[in-house]
């Protein structure tokens, strides 16, 4: 049987994926924010050091766990800042850097970042986490192309706005940031760059992210896996 680790497990997206991926018969370790401090190495080392003890082996990570913060850019905190990068774009670095060895011996390792249609577009008021997915999808890059004589591969799930605890949470600063009320931040604002104007499922992009970690995904890997309902058609 196949053995992932999924963070940010325990809402959103990255507990659809872990959900899905037990369906499909993986062993599956799922973390959040209460099993370590994603921002930090010693707790990304110590959820890759969790899963093989609990697994003996690593077949997959799948890196799902972030926040966000919504300021113009003159009034964004500097420490919100360092915690996006930290949790977007270095957890994921050093999940891979951890688990890169089981990977490998695996035969056919994965590594799957949730990361965003701000891959590859950007949105006012959103300085750190543009950054942060944007540098992501780079690193992702990379591991393929480091990854291929290991037989591991590395792919970027890029979907649009998604219902989630995260979405939701950010309401009221949009409406803030945008001069807004608060009931026109999803038409005027969160679906506005969409050309199909609604949220995705959480279970749409585990969806993805199942078939991308599977038989059928294994050409996958150095590239955005893109859902963004027609965002960057434009």
């Amino acid at each position: 049987m196949k053995a992932a680790l999924v963070t940010g497990a325990a809402g959103g997206i990255g507990a659809a994926v872990a959900a899905r991926l037990e369906r499909d018969g993986w062993s599956v370790h799922g973390v959040d924010v209460a099993d370590a401090d994603l921002a930090t190495r010693d707790g990304n080392r110590a959820v890759v050091d969790a899963a093989l003890g609990r697994f003996g082996r690593l077949d997959a990570v799948v890196a799902a766990a972030g926040f966000q913060h919504v300021a113009p850019l003159a009034e964004f905190p500097e420490e919100r800042w360092d915690a996006l990068i930290a949790v977007l774009l270095t957890s994921p670095f050093l999940l891979a850097k951890y688990a890169w060895e089981a990977l490998a011996a695996s035969g056919d390792g994965r590594f799957c970042v949730i990361a965003s249609a701000h891959s590859l577009a950007a949105s006012p008021f959103k300085a750190g986490y543009v950054a942060a997915k944007h540098g992501v999808l780079g690193l992702v890059r990379t591991l393929a192309l480091e990854g291929a004589p290991a037989g591991i591969s590395a792919s970027a799930v890029c979907p649009a706005y998604v219902r989630t605890p995260l979405v939701e949470a950010q309401v009221a600063d949009q409406a803030r940031a945008h001069g807004l009320p608060e009931e026109r931040v999803l038409e005027d604002v969160i679906l506005a760059p969409q050309a199909v104007k609604r949220l995705l499922e959480p279970d749409e992009v585990a969806d993805v992210v199942a078939f991308v970690l599977g038989p059928s995904g294994r050409g996958f890997t150095g590239a955005p896996v893109i859902l963004d309902q027609g965002w960057t058609a434009r």
